[in-house]
């Protein structure tokens, strides 16, 4: 023993971040990869598999063949499902999803409070409880007026569904509309053994802080995660919000640009260096198909080199044309 080392604490190894990644390849071959953590297609036209770390997700893509996005971890991975869940785990990371029909249980509300209850339970058994990032995908955001705008019931259930298991602190999230038929809600998480450092955007109010107007409910996210090695950003769904209000209503170039300024808001945030690149995948949801060739352009311009998923999405609110979300590598 080192001298005056009687004392000291072990500290634990922080876990590397997962590599996410879009390729073109063959979701089976990807699968029986080492390291796998789950493998996503996107659209109707995805190749479908059993393997439970597989996820069709529900929203079109605006590029064909439209590529897989791969999450991948330094050592080996398990998988299984529990119920309606599906999940896999390795190098002290978890992937889980859950797919529910609303018509199941008793609409928006009731279908995310289930979803984000089971979830929640599922993950109090397991070491990696500390949730980075969640994905949510519903038909028909927009749809109703005023507190039963389905985006707003989907808030009331899921604060209802998570109870207390973020009570310290809302992990990154992503909320947008898909066109697969109103009655499908899609979740999927990140977790670790490790907490991540929750980051907000000092242009932006914190979600949580919204005022009366977008709610009964406030949205439960953080802005970003640093994961916990510090060598990963997870963002959020990223829009033209400044402070808590919409911008740039029906500009699309005045939104795109004003995004692109909150994302650089919340890297400086977390301490980064200004930028993305080509190690660094973005996620685009377009409102409008018409849109996308602009989107496309102005992303490969502003942003020349970096991976860009374009994906037909509605935004949770009727006024924004466009969100990103992704990752940003140290």
């Amino acid at each position: 023993m080192v001298q005056g080392c009687e004392n000291a604490v072990a500290r634990p190894t922080l876990r590397r971040a997962p590599r996410v990644s879009y390729r073109n390849a063959d979701p089976e071959a990807v699968l029986h990869e080492p390291g796998t953590l789950a493998v996503f297609g996107f659209g109707a036209g995805a190749t479908r598999s059993a393997d439970p770390r597989w996820l069709g997700v529900d929203l079109e893509c605006f590029d064909a063949p439209a590529p897989l996005e791969i999450w991948q971890v330094n050592g080996p991975v398990t998988h299984g499902r529990a119920g309606e869940l599906r999940w896999s785990a390795g190098d002290g990371w978890l992937f889980a999803a859950i797919e529910l029909d609303e018509r199941a249980h008793d609409g928006t509300r009731g279908a995310s409070a289930a979803a984000y209850a089971a979830l929640c339970a599922f993950l109090a058994t397991r070491g990696e409880r500390h949730v980075q990032r969640i994905w949510n995908y519903l038909g028909a955001i927009n749809l109703g007026e005023g507190d039963n705008e389905r985006y707003k019931q989907f808030c009331d259930g899921r604060v209802e569904g998570m109870g207390g298991f973020f009570a310290d602190g809302f992990p990154a999230a992503t909320a947008i509309g898909h066109h697969a038929g109103e009655a499908r809600l899609q979740v999927y998480l990140l977790a670790g053994d490790q907490p991540g450092l929750r980051v907000e955007n000092p242009r932006q109010v914190s979600a949580w802080h919204y005022p009366r107007q977008y709610g009964r409910t406030t949205p439960r996210f953080a802005r970003a995660m640093a994961l916990p090695a510090q060598d990963a950003l997870a963002i959020s769904g990223t829009a033209a919000v400044v402070g808590h209000a919409s911008a740039h209503q029906d500009d699309l170039q005045a939104q795109l640009d004003e995004t692109l300024t909150n994302l650089e808001a919340l890297l400086a945030s977390a301490g980064m260096k200004a930028g993305f690149d080509t190690q660094s995948p973005l996620k685009a949801y377009v409102r409008h198909p018409t849109d996308a060739p602009h989107v496309r352009d102005f992303l490969q311009h502003r942003l020349p080199g970096v991976p860009v998923l374009l994906l037909h999405g509605d935004i949770c609110r009727q006024e924004l044309l466009v969100e990103l979300d992704g990752w940003r590598y140290a």
